[in-house]
């Protein structure tokens, strides 16, 4: 029978049992909210497993397609310096003005200014700073965006391969950028990767890199910049303009103190050091900056010589390369020229359309000391066409002592005193007469005479007399190269055959021709750079290229009719009183072609005018036209040229001896004029004057008829005129042929000399069909 102790345990059993129910019922659900956390934990654990191999995908498939490093893109480009002869500055070329600084130069404080504010942890990190990246991604969840996690490194390969423009920082950019930090931070030091950063960025007014901004903010290095200086150059390059002392002072104040305290903060400077930098004067130590180069224009034909000649001799890049270049520039005379040329204080122009194309060359070296290639050129334009160099223009009759009278005297012995017969003349084998231009004759005439008047018809005689393969080969010393020469070519240097600079006779080949007659006859070949210094410190020195062109016989006696043509030719208007100088004249002429189609019968113009001159020191040739050929020169201009020429010539004779040529002992002077050495027997008596008022006509060139033939023949042309009684034109009854032994004198008041034309082949016919191009030169 159940006790009462058994009921009561039947009871608490009963109880306990109910209990134990109730609390299973109640503990139930905790359990399955574990449950669910713990599946949604696991759900996005791998979801973010998933996502971060996705990422990691993607990332990787970005990074197979990024660039790859090379030292070129990350060595910052450098602009070129050039210089004239006194080793000045006139013209820094590039997109970006640049110093660079070398790792072993960059001062610590520059380090730690930059490194505090930029990377803290520069040194530490592999190319990518995951702390940083963090934070910035959290920044940009909550503010949006895509920026501020970039390390220096990212930063350098940014600068250095991608765009900086924030529409351009997409995920593939920045997972690239990302990769090729990493990669930089195994090939390359961390000095290396601050000194490119440092030489890459952007400082502002048109610098790039912190010692160019040094040079041009404080007139120092950068290791000679105190901690402020240095602070506000650190914080410049995340926004250059922002920070810009001149023009945004206080701007520029806030961002130099964000670095001082980041500096002392990353414990780089004392508590003292940095309150005192930070009551520095934000314009203290400034220097002005300089104006803009106000040469620019001034310079602009003879840079792009110099940059084509640079490219020719080395190869070398002048806008990224970092070469200092050594010019032959003559500042002073550039800038006097540039003056003369676009002012109306020297010369009075016609207009400010009218063109003008002028070099300077030293006669001794060949080097270009100045050069104009245009006239009142639009700002716009820079390294446009220079008409100095790059030109099909006529020049006239300053060809005839390259073309006729030099030959002649090289190979054919001529003297001054050469007699010639001004006479209607055709271009052999044409009916095409030639005229000149007062279309007027003088008849017998010395060779001298010829030149002082740049009578045309015998510069097309002597032409035809020394004959093209002579010429050929002469005109080709002088650096002049033609294709195919043409008999118009006697008093024209148009040429049929156009290929830029390459055939013709531009102001440069003109100037640097008529320097050999001033130098004895050698040849130099003209050129605009003497020295090249390239960024790893070799050099390269170009010396003159001097080569005989014509004996020194040749060009002392083309020189003495040129002095001439100066006092009493046609170059009066180019004389300067009391310098010794030669010059020739130039006119180019319209056809009648060229007339009918301007429409206008209109004498007394002309589409060019030329004065080429020089000195024992200088040679300078001036071309002046229009642009549009048909725009005419009228005659009252024709003077532009040689008043261009006498206003350089007299500056550039300032400062130098006024010395005369030497006669070489290969040259006689009888009287007068000059013969070749041992060519002939030179007459030990003086010219005497002509006593008779009419020149005699010859038969041919090696015979010269009675003065009463001569007035026979004048009665019957009424364009003929009478030859002037002078010394340099003495009547003679006969001038026997040319003899391979010196002959003796017909006459004793004319020297023989040998006559090359009963030995030359029949004139030839011009090489092409067409009427020459001019047939009045002056």
């Amino acid at each position: 029978m159940p006790t009462a102790n058994s009921g009561s345990r039947a009871a608490r059993h009963a109880s306990n049992t109910s209990s134990k129910s109730s609390y299973k019922k109640k503990t139930q659900p905790p359990k399955k909210k574990k449950r669910l956390v713990l599946k949604i934990f696991l759900g996005l654990l791998i979801a973010g497993m998933v996502a971060f191999l996705a990422g990691v995908g993607l990332f990787w498939f970005y990074a197979r397609q990024a660039p790859k490093l090379e030292d070129d893109k990350l060595n910052a480009t450098v602009s070129s310096k050039l210089y004239d002869i006194n080793n000045e500055i006139f013209e820094d070329l590039g997109a970006e003005k640049r110093e660079l600084i070398q790792p072993n130069d960059v001062p610590q404080l520059l380090k730690d200014a930059i490194v505090s504010v930029e990377d803290r942890r520069f040194y530490k990190h592999i190319g990518v700073d995951p702390i940083r990246i963090i934070g910035s991604a959290l920044s940009n969840v909550k503010n949006g965006g895509l920026q501020g996690g970039s390390t220096l490194t990212q930063q350098l390969i940014k600068l250095s391969y991608f765009s900086t423009k924030e529409s351009d920082q997409t995920l593939k950019r920045k997972a690239q950028e990302a990769w090729m930090a990493v990669r930089l931070e195994r090939e390359k030091s961390k000095e290396e990767i601050l000194t490119y950063y440092i030489n890459k960025v952007y400082m502002a007014n048109g610098f790039y890199g912190m010692e160019t901004a040094a040079e041009n903010y404080y007139g120092k290095h950068l290791s000679e910049l105190d901690l402020p200086q240095t602070a506000l150059l650190a914080g410049m390059p995340q926004a250059p303009n922002s920070y810009d002392p001149y023009t945004k002072p206080d701007t520029a104040k806030e961002r130099r103190d964000v670095v001082l305290y980041t500096m002392y903060d990353n414990k780089k400077i004392s508590k003292a050091e940095y309150e005192k930098a930070k009551a520095t004067p934000i314009d203290e130590g400034l220097v002005p900056l300089k104006a803009s180069d106000d040469n620019r224009k001034v310079v602009d034909n003879y840079v792009k010589e110099v940059i084509n000649e640079v490219k020719a001799k080395t190869g070398k890049n002048v806008y990224t390369d970092g070469l200092d270049i050594y010019t032959n520039l003559d500042m002073n005379a550039q800038k006097q020229l540039y003056d003369i040329v676009n002012s109306d204080q020297y010369v009075a122009f016609p207009d400010d359309k009218m063109q003008v194309a002028s070099t300077v060359i030293d006669v001794a070296s060949g080097q270009v000391r100045a050069q104009i290639g245009g006239r009142h050129i639009p700002d716009d334009v820079q390294l446009g066409n220079n008409l100095a160099v790059n030109t099909q223009r006529d020049v006239g009759s300053t060809v005839k002592p390259i073309m006729d009278y030099g030959p002649a005297i090289e190979n054919l012995n001529y003297s001054t005193g050469r007699l010639m017969v001004d006479k209607p003349t055709k271009y052999p084998g044409t009916d095409i007469d030639v005229f000149n231009s007062d279309l007027t004759y003088q008849g017998v005439i010395t060779m001298r005479r010829a030149i002082m008047g740049s009578r045309n018809t015998t510069a097309v005689q002597t032409f035809d007399e020394v004959g093209k393969e002579n010429i050929m080969p002469f005109i080709k010393g002088l650096g002049i190269d033609y294709k195919n020469l043409e008999a118009s070519n006697a008093i024209s240097s148009n040429t049929s055959d156009v290929d830029g600079d390459k055939y013709g006779i531009s102001s440069l080949k003109l100037a640097a021709a008529y320097a050999a007659f001033a130098n004895n006859g050698i040849y130099n070949k003209p050129y605009y750079v003497n020295k090249v210094v390239f960024n790893d410190g070799t050099s390269v020195d170009y010396q003159p290229d001097g080569k005989r062109a014509m004996k020194a016989s040749t060009a002392y006696m083309m020189t003495d009719m040129l002095k001439d043509v100066l006092n009493g030719g046609t170059g009066f208007n180019g004389a300067i009183p009391g310098l010794i100088q030669a010059a020739k004249t130039g006119t180019s002429n319209y056809t009648d072609e060229d007339l009918a189609r301007m429409g206008t019968t209109e004498k007394g113009i002309a589409p060019d005018s030329t004065f080429v001159g020089y000195t024992t020191h200088y040679a300078v040739s001036v071309w002046t036209g229009y642009n549009d050929r048909n725009t005419p020169i009228y005659q009252e201009y024709y003077g532009i040229a040689s008043d261009v020429y006498r206003e350089i010539m007299s500056y550039l004779s300032q400062n130098v001896s006024n010395d005369d040529w030497v006669q070489p002992d290969s040259v006689v002077r009888v009287g007068n004029e000059l013969y070749v050495k041992d060519a002939y027997e030179v007459p030990n008596v003086q010219v005497l004057p002509s006593t008779t008022s009419s020149a005699p006509q010859p038969e041919s060139s090696s015979t010269v008829e009675s003065s009463s033939t001569k007035e026979a023949e004048s009665s019957s042309s009424s364009s003929s005129e009478s030859a002037p009684s002078s010394s340099e034109a003495p009547p003679s009854t006969e001038q026997p042929a040319s003899s391979s032994s010196a002959e003796q004198p017909a006459t004793s008041e004319q020297p023989p000399e040998p006559s090359s034309s009963s030995s030359q082949e029949p004139p030839q016919p011009p090489e092409s069909s067409s009427k020459p191009d001019e047939n009045k030169a002056a």
